[in-house]
């Protein structure tokens, strides 16, 4: 008996620690990405080049008519981005 739970509990470590490994690899991969988009930026930015995507001019218009829930799936159409990240953006384009 002992010896089966202590067969259970190694099988259900073992599948905690696999499931979690790939998740720290793929936060560490998130990070830097997030970081190279942001150098990416401040170097388009210095050097003059916009980054602007197609369509931004429809998010904006849509913005300005107060349609903020539009413009969010709008922005998530033109861009693929997820609903999170389009609230953000869509967000920080209205500042």
């Amino acid at each position: 008996m002992d010896s089966a739970l202590s067969w259970v509990a190694l099988v259900i470590l073992v599948f905690v620690l696999a499931i979690s490994l790939p998740d720290g690899r793929n936060r560490r991969l998130d990070r830097r990405l997030r970081e190279l988009d942001r150098k990416l930026d401040l170097l388009l930015d210095h050097h003059g080049i916009s980054a602007e995507r197609p369509g931004m001019a429809e998010v904006d218009d849509l913005l300005r008519r107060d349609r903020k829930i539009e413009a969010i799936k709008r922005y998530r159409q033109l861009t693929g981005a997820g609903l999170a990240e389009a609230k953000a953006a869509v967000e920080a384009r209205i500042r």
